[in-house]
């Protein structure tokens, strides 16, 4: 699940959220539900299904991105788990953050600039840092939610002040 989180998030890139949300499903039956052995095994064939498929975003970087990363992926794989590794990178728990305002909320920190930059050394794709803090807020590796809201408290962080 966390590969085809990393695959999403470089989708998403310079589009909105909510377009690639829509075509989730659409994604995970054309990416094979997102088994990294068949996508790194894809040619020129699947390369050029990709590119006629309406269901998903059809852009030939991203695709491309999306099998060099099942490769790195496979690779990385013979050393740890990518649970393990992606975790490591905030020391295994999640962060808790106690933002008040959206504003407050950044796009990048430390720990995606240095999960960014390894996962880029490792020959990942569209793994900017950036797409790194997107994972870690989608998978639940840091909890921005607002201290005014909620979720903040469900999810581990202090319950806010009244």
């Amino acid at each position: 699940m966390l590969f085809e989180f990393l695959i999403l998030e470089g989708a998403q890139a310079g589009l909105s959220w909510i377009t690639i949300l829509k075509k989730r499903e659409n994604y995970r039956k054309a990416f094979d539900e997102f088994r990294a052995e068949k996508i790194a095994r894809y040619g020129v064939r699947e390369v050029k299904r990709l590119l006629s498929d309406a269901g998903i975003v059809r852009n030939r970087l991203k695709i491309a991105a999306t099998i060099e990363n099942a490769k790195a992926f496979l690779r990385l794989r013979e050393e740890t788990t990518f649970d393990d590794y992606l975790w490591s990178f905030v020391g295994d728990k999640p962060i808790q953050n106690r933002w008040r305002n959206m504003a407050d909320v950044p796009a990048r920190t430390a720990e995606s600039d240095a999960m960014s930059r390894d996962l880029l050394r490792r020959g990942f794709k569209f793994a900017g840092s950036t797409i790194c803090y997107a994972l870690m807020q989608a998978t639940g590796m840091v909890n921005d939610h607002l201290v005014t809201c909620p979720r903040h408290a469900e999810l581990g962080g202090a319950p806010r002040r009244k």
